[in-house]
C-alpha cells in the first residue's frame, strides 16, 4: 500500500535529474562560450604625445567596442578554430605576380606582389610589406581578404611567402624558413625600395611573421629607412619564454602544440630529399637519424631541436630562441610601432604580454592594443552567428596606417610651409 503511494512521486524525481542535467549543460555552455564576459573597448597602453593623440582622434576603433558575434565570439578557442580551419568567410581572390628572388646560399624566395586598387588617402604612393603567420603565405585566406581590403584603400602590397610553405613551390637549397630568419623578408623589402624608389613603407606581421619584421627593423637602423610605421599582430616576443607554456595544458595549449607540429612535420616532410641526405652541406647538416626524430615529435620544441635550429647553426635550442626572437630588439625600433594581442588568445599566454606592455610604457613609439576577445588572428565581427568577411584587425591595420600617414603628410606640409617662410625672411 505504501509502494503504491510513493510510487507517483518517481515521475516528479526523474524531472529534477533531467532540470540539473538542462542546467548543467547550460552551465558547461556559458562557460565555454564565455556568454558572460563584456564587450568593451580595447585595452590601450601608451605614452601621451602629440602622435598618440593624433592616433586616438584619427582611429575610432581605438576607443570603440570591439563586439564580436554574440553566441561564439567571446571564447578565444573558437575564434581560433574558424581562423584554422577557415581562416575566414567569403574570402575575396585578389590578383598578384609572383616574384622570384635567389638567396645567397641558393634558396629561392619567393612573393606576391598586388598593386593598389584605389588612390591612396594621401595620394601618396605606399607599399605594404607583409609576413604571414608560421608556414602562411599569400594564398591563405586571411591574407587573401586583408590584401584585397588593403588595395582598395590605395596600398600596393607585397607578401611574403615563406621559404616551404608553398605546395606547388620545390626548395633549391637545404634550408626552410624558421622562427627568426628575416633574410627572406630582407630581400623582399630591398626589391621593392629599388622597384618602386619613390614609394614609403608599412610594414606588417602577423603571428610568427611579427617576431620576423620587428626583429629584422631592429637587425640595423638601415633597414628602417623609408618605413612609415610597423604592426605586429598577435605575436608571442620571446620563444624561449614561450616554451614552457606550451608544454601546458592550460587553455590547450599543448593540444595546439600538437595540431601546430604535425602541420610542420608534413610540410618538412614534403621537402625531405633536399632537406635530408649525404649531399647536404650546411653547418650542421641533417641526417637520417634526425628523420626518425622529426617522425616521433609532438612538439614544435622537438621539431626545432631535432631540424629548424641546424639550418643556421645553433649549438643549442635554448641559443636558437634567444638568438632569433624580436624582444632584444623591439626596443632599436623608433618607427610608430603598434603591437597588438588579445587577452583571449590561448596561443600565447598572459605572463608574454607584459613584454609589449612594458615596452609602450617606456617607449613613445610604441602603441600596445589588447581587446579582450579576438583568440588568435580570429578577431571576427557579427551581429549573433554569422561571421563578417572583414574582420576588426582588417579594419584596425588599415586604419592605423592611414593616420599614420596623414601624420607623416601634415609633418611634411608644416615643414614646408617653415621653410617657405624663413625663405622670404
Amino acid at each position: 500500500m505504501n509502494a503504491m503511494l510513493e510510487t507517483p512521486e518517481l515521475p516528479a524525481v526523474f524531472d529534477g535529474v533531467k532540470l540539473a542535467a538542462v542546467a548543467a549543460v547550460l552551465y558547461v555552455i556559458v562557460r565555454c562560450l564565455n556568454l558572460k564576459s563584456p564587450t568593451a573597448p580595447p585595452d590601450l597602453i601608451y605614452q601621451d604625445t602629440a602622435l598618440s593623440r593624433f592616433l586616438l582622434k584619427s582611429c575610432p576603433l581605438l576607443t570603440k567596442e570591439y563586439i564580436p558575434p554574440m553566441i561564439w565570439g567571446k571564447s578565444g578557442h573558437i575564434q581560433t578554430a574558424l581562423y584554422g580551419k577557415m581562416g575566414r568567410v567569403r574570402s575575396p581572390h585578389p590578383y598578384g605576380l609572383r616574384k622570384y628572388l635567389t638567396m645567397s646560399d641558393g634558396a629561392t624566395a619567393t612573393f606576391d606582389l598586388f598593386e593598389p586598387l584605389a588612390e591612396h588617402c594621401i595620394r601618396e604612393d605606399v607599399t605594404m610589406v607583409i609576413c604571414p603567420g608560421i608556414a602562411n603565405h599569400s594564398e591563405k585566406q586571411y591574407i587573401r581578404t586583408f590584401v584585397d581590403y588593403a588595395q582598395k584603400n590605395g596600398y600596393r602590397c607585397a607578401v611574403l611567402n615563406h621559404l616551404g610553405a608553398l605546395p606547388n613551390i620545390e626548395l633549391t637549397s637545404p634550408r626552410m624558413f624558421t622562427y627568426g630568419c628575416t633574410w627572406e623578408f630582407g630581400a623582399m623589402v630591398n626589391y621593392i625600395k629599388k622597384t618602386f624608389p619613390q614609394t614609403q613603407l608599412v610594414v606588417v606581421g602577423f603571428s610568427l611573421g611579427g617576431n620576423i619584421v620587428c626583429k629584422y627593423l631592429g637587425e640595423t637602423q638601415a633597414n628602417q629607412e623609408r618605413v612609415l610605421c610597423c604592426v605586429s599582430v598577435c605575436q608571442g616576443y620571446s620563444a624561449l619564454r614561450a616554451q614552457e607554456t606550451f608544454m601546458q595544458w592550460d587553455q590547450c595549449r599543448r593540444f595546439y602544440n600538437f595540431l601546430m607540429a604535425d602541420n610542420m612535420k608534413k610540410i618538412i616532410l614534403s621537402h625531405r630529399q633536399v632537406l635530408f641526405g649525404d649531399s647536404v652541406k650546411q653547418p650542421q647538416a641533417l641526417v637520417d637519424s634526425d628523420l626518425s626524430r622529426l617522425y616521433t615529435a609532438t612538439s614544435l620544441m622537438q621539431i626545432d631541436d631535432t631540424v629548424m635550429r641546424k639550418f643556421h647553426g645553433y649549438s643549442s635550442l635554448k641559443e636558437y630562441y634567444e638568438k632569433e626572437s624580436c624582444l632584444h630588439y623591439l626596443p632599436r625600433i623608433y618607427v610608430p610601432l603598434m603591437l597588438v594581442n588579445a587577452a583571449d588568445d590561448p596561443l600565447v599566454h598572459d605572463s608574454l604580454l607584459s613584454i609589449p606592455r612594458a615596452l609602450s610604457e617606456k617607449q613613445e613609439n610604441v602603441m600596445f592594443v589588447l581587446p579582450l576577445h579576438g583568440g588568435h588572428l580570429g578577431f571576427f565581427e557579427g551581429a549573433v552567428l554569422f561571421p563578417e568577411p572583414l574582420t576588426w584587425m582588417d579594419k584596425l591595420v588599415v586604419q592605423y596606417t592611414n593616420a599614420i600617414c596623414q601624420w607623416e603628410r601634415n609633418k611634411s606640409q608644416c615643414s614646408d610651409t617653415e621653410q617657405a617662410a624663413s625663405g622670404q625672411e
